[in-house]
């Protein structure tokens, strides 16, 4: 039997009833709002309506058009579909059906530039498209996620209060704040992500350097997260560690994360936010590197050829008894400092981002709202907030007096840790990028200088120098003289 909704009815609406799409509708129902719901499977609209139809009021669609007419002016509508062409398809349906002033928001995993492409060619048929990134998977979704919406001001006037009201709340405060134009909002997101990348594989490389420096257990070491997690390192994904770690496979009796086979997969945000460093010429090491960790992991063949037949020259490893407590200080303090870098690079990168394409982004207020909700949630983001509260225009987080001192704290060790890894053949490629990032970025002069000689000895690139204005090259092939280009 076909189900013709009521018209005009619905507060909003949400398309696509996957996971995220049927936890955000019922997020919504929860809250109050009326809300429209349609997928392409009307099995899937039947099975929430029949499920958690007591949460609030769904109001069902079987077709895109019965969807849009249950919804009231202006509309807002929720696509929740696949990133790519699925999204394209279905906003190629809505079109249409939709009236000048509507809003249809972007709710997926988009890449911002196909965000700003779609922005570009909805705003001719007078509609808002609103790309917006959600952050906190499925429970998230369900009890209150990050949010960070671009598009217009005048959409977020209509749509904000709703989101605001569905996202994280962190000390009375909503964890959605409207980020800039067009892409801005998926921009973030996409960041949020290489972060998240980073601050993974730091975790990761922590783990492993406690198993094989201790000799400890996985039991052992969840422990120890669990201990970090009510100290400065506070944050989700170090929570999700300690239980992680803690868990026994029920059908071998063996540490669950033993039996998890070591290829990490990815779906493409870590590698956008890389290929975007590279065309902003932001460098974000620590991102960079977590993501070819996760491509090294999964390189089967190569990793078979090297296995047991590339020397190591190092000899067995075990942290004396007497020096266990302190190594696992030195880890946890490299740990925090190579965080620091990554939350630090990623803001540089949002920064030149919103000077490249205008979109006046308010760090602080990223930060802020990803306190809570959010994959990368952490204590320390109020930090954050606050660095951003004191210089808006703070060239580098690494440079606030408050991580100033915390980082500095911990350069010793950060140190220490990345020595006896690469002494004792211990994989540690973000510990070390991350501290190489920071060497360099406190240098009072780099090698830069030689690679600037070489270019332009090689393809007469030309040069400054540090004792007067002006762009120069040599004739390096005559006789060598200076001239000023």
């Amino acid at each position: 039997m076909t189900i013709t909704p009521p018209p005009s009815t619905a507060q909003i609406g949400v398309t696509g009833l996957a996971v995220m799409g049927r936890n955000l509708a019922r997020n919504l129902a929860r809250h109050g709002y009326a809300v429209a719901v349609h997928n392409r499977s009307h099995a899937r609209t039947r099975s929430l309506v029949d499920e958690h139809g007591g949460e609030g009021v769904f109001v069902p669609a079987e077709s895109m058009a019965d969807f849009v007419a249950a919804l009231e002016r202006p509309r807002k509508v929720v696509v929740m579909v696949k990133a790519g062409g699925p999204t394209d398809a279905v906003i190629d349906e809505l079109i249409p059906l939709l009236e000048p002033g509507d809003i249809v928001v972007d709710a997926g995993n988009a890449h911002f530039p196909d965000t700003r492409r779609r922005e570009a060619e909805l705003k001719k048929h007078g509609l808002h498209f609103v790309g917006t990134g959600v952050s906190g998977g499925e429970e998230g979704a369900l009890n209150g996620p990050s949010i960070m919406p671009g598009g217009s001001k005048e959409s977020y006037a209509a749509l904000g209060p709703i989101l605001e009201d569905i996202a994280a709340q962190v000390d009375g405060e909503p964890c959605c704040a409207h980020v800039g134009p067009d892409g801005a909002g998926h921009f973030v997101k996409m960041v949020h992500n290489g972060i998240e990348y980073a601050d993974m594989q730091l975790i990761a490389e922590a783990y492993d350097l406690l198993r094989q420096g201790l000799g400890a257990s996985a039991a052992e070491i969840a422990g120890i997260f669990a201990e970090w997690n009510t100290g400065d390192l506070e944050s989700y994904l170090i929570e999700i560690t300690a239980q992680v770690l803690a868990h026994t496979d029920a059908e071998t009796g063996a540490a669950f994360v033993d039996v998890v086979l070591d290829q990490a997969e990815q779906k493409g945000t870590g590698r956008w936010t890389v290929q975007n460093g590279l065309d902003l010429g932001v460098p974000i090491t620590g991102i960079a590197e977590a993501t070819f960790a996760r491509a090294l992991s999964g390189s089967v063949p190569q990793r078979a050829a090297a296995a047991g037949v590339l020397p190591a020259s190092t000899e067995e490893w075990a942290v004396p008894a007497g020096d266990r407590d302190a190594f696992v200080e030195d880890v946890r303090l490299a740990l925090y400092a190579s965080k620091v870098v990554a939350y630090s690079q990623g803001f540089d990168q949002i920064a030149a981002a919103s000077e490249e394409f205008g979109w006046d982004i308010d760090r602080g207020e990223v930060a802020r709202i990803w306190r809570g909700g959010c994959i990368i949630r952490a204590r320390f983001l109020n930090r954050i907030t606050e660095a951003y509260q004191r210089d808006a225009d703070l060239p580098l987080l690494l440079a606030d007096e408050y991580f100033t001192g915390a980082v500095g704290n911990g350069v010793a060790a950060w140190r220490r840790v990345v020595s006896e890894a690469a002494l004792h053949g211990v994989p540690v490629p973000a510990f070390a990028s991350s501290l190489a990032y920071y060497d360099g970025v406190r240098a009072e002069r780099l090698p830069a200088a030689l690679i600037q000689a070489q270019r332009d000895f090689f393809g007469a690139h030309t040069y400054r120098r540090v004792d007067r204005d002006g762009v120069f090259h040599t004739e390096w092939s005559g006789d060598r003289a200076e001239e000023k280009r």
